[in-house]
């Protein structure tokens, strides 16, 4: 399936599920918590026993850290002028765009495809079979476009939805609309959960996403708690990394200046990559392990059997896609002077 194509079906899938779920079952935020733990308590042992769920913890957070500084890094090409000017239309607003959604989608690749491993790894031994690195791999690789365009559009979606959450001058959005879009988000973040398992399990694109809602109906308690709960834990840990930013540039002594757009998200970068550590090495594995959990459980009483799938010869193309990405954005960082990039900055 195509990358739009693919988009169509996670839209309609989204906004099915804000009509039909039913919200009359919420045990809020502090029940959310304790559910979160209660829930998260039987894959804790299973993470921590089995040593490559905590490789592919970290390779995520490496990931999203790398990402994230070579994002910055193209801050650093836009000179101040532009930033003092908020002129919009200029060459700059375009590089920023593309070179934002270049390094999203270098995230997405190597998160999606890590997020399945982990979910590999709950299905294998839920299977009493053997769970190592290279056997989540295959499972993992073997849907590598498709998890991959799912990651890049949930990562997209994702970043927009922080963005709005911002505080901003003159927002005329209605509170109406802010509740909605949340509401509608955090939904999405909870069809997500079983999108992927689904997938793993042998399930086609279509039913994958059949699934992921009649899990979201049949399951939507167990659900909810998690998700709420792991997103107030995300908060606190966000509120944390707030006033640690803040600490941050106390102690530097000299703030940069106000216009220097790249030293300001460099220096912040620090204790949000620390804040990342944090939420995707130690709470994101079993946040992950115990929504897949729940797909099983839902699987077995549906009678829906598990077909493992097989790497086929097809993650060859995606992994080529992908390390022409990587190389592009390579050449970028390297070669940005000779481009021309830093002139084109200056253009209308």
């Amino acid at each position: 399936m195509s990358f739009f194509s693919i988009k169509s079906e996670l839209d309609s899938l989204r906004r099915k599920a804000y009509k039909e779920t039913d919200f009359s079952e919420n045990p809020g935020y502090f029940g959310s918590v304790g559910g979160f733990f209660t829930s998260i308590a039987a894959s804790l042992r299973f993470v921590f026993t089995e040593k490559e769920n905590i490789v592919f913890a970290v390779m995520q957070w490496i990931a999203v850290a790398l990402s994230y500084f070579i994002w910055v890094q193209g801050l650093d090409w836009i000179p101040e002028e532009i930033w003092k000017e908020e002129a919009d239309g200029t060459a700059a607003d375009w590089f920023l765009l593309v070179w934002s959604l270049a390094c999203v989608g270098f995230a997405a690749f190597s998160v999606g495809i890590f997020t399945a491993c982990l979910n590999a790894s709950c299905i294998l031994r839920f299977q009493n079979k053997e769970s190592t690195f290279t056997d989540c791999l295959k499972i993992a690789l073997s849907h590598a476009g498709t998890i991959w365009i799912f990651s890049l559009i949930d990562g997209w979606w994702t970043v927009k939805r922080i963005l709005e959450r911002l505080p901003k001058k003159n927002n005329r959005t209605s509170y109406t609309v802010r509740v909605e879009r949340e509401i509608l988000y955090q939904l999405w973040k909870m069809i997500s959960l079983g999108f992927i398992p689904a997938l793993l399990y042998g399930r086609s694109f279509k039913d994958a996403g059949k699934d992921s809602l009649l899990l979201l109906k049949k399951r939507f308690l167990p659900l909810i708690k998690l998700r709420l709960g792991y997103s107030f834990i995300c908060w606190i840990i966000g509120i944390g990394c707030y006033v640690g930013v803040i600490f941050f540039f106390s102690c530097l002594g000299e703030l940069p200046d106000e216009y220097d757009v790249y030293s300001w998200y460099f220096y912040a970068g620090f204790p949000l990559i620390l804040a990342l550590l944090i939420i995707i090495v130690l709470f994101r594995p079993l946040y992950i392990i115990s929504a897949c959990r729940i797909y099983v459980s839902y699987a077995c009483d549906a009678g829906i059997q598990p077909n493992l799938p097989q790497k086929t010869s097809a993650f060859v193309n995606i992994l080529v896609i992908f390390t022409m990405l990587a190389a592009a954005i390579g050449v970028v960082l390297l070669f940005h002077q000779q481009l021309g990039i830093d002139n084109l900055m200056n253009a209308k």
